[in-house]
């Protein structure tokens, strides 16, 4: 059964084909009303603190979710249409770059450890978990929380 996260409220919930009713339109946040939310294979517990934000096929950022300003420094429109490693200041242990694996292989990448220069000036220590999206569109979700 699918899993749905709404990367603005983190409200999570299923169904069984991700369609409300027979309108065939796509999920939309019961919770909060965001426009949509996020399919995932299995259930997903952020972390206390978490920001959430949305890509599209190609990493750039297309929306953000309640809690990425806190953790980033951020505002929205600075970050839109932003490649999110770039939007987000994201540097990744070891050189790894999860973002390009989730996007290419479809897999999901978990307790990434990264380096995100903070709005502020200053560089701070989180942890991201990337997720593929699973429909024809394509895209990422990525949730980032301080260490």
């Amino acid at each position: 059964m699918p899993y749905f996260i709404c990367p603005n409220c983190q409200n999570r919930s299923f169904d069984e084909d991700g369609r409300e009713g027979l309108s065939h339109q796509a999920r939309g946040c019961h919770e909060c009303g965001f426009g949509f939310v996020f399919q995932l294979l299995e259930d997903y517990f952020p972390r206390p603190g978490a920001g959430f934000a949305v890509c599209d096929s190609d990493a750039r950022v297309i929306a953000t979710g309640k809690g990425l300003f806190e953790v980033t420094g951020r505002l929205e429109p600075t970050l839109i249409g932003e490649d999110v490693r770039t939007a987000l200041a994201l540097t990744f242990a070891d050189g790894d770059d999860p973002v390009g694996t989730a996007l290419e292989w479809g897999v999901r990448q978990l307790d990434k450890h990264a380096t995100l220069h903070h709005g502020a000036g200053i560089d701070k220590p989180v942890i991201c978990d990337l997720f593929p999206a699973y429909d024809a569109d394509g895209g990422l979700l990525v949730a980032v929380t301080p260490v």
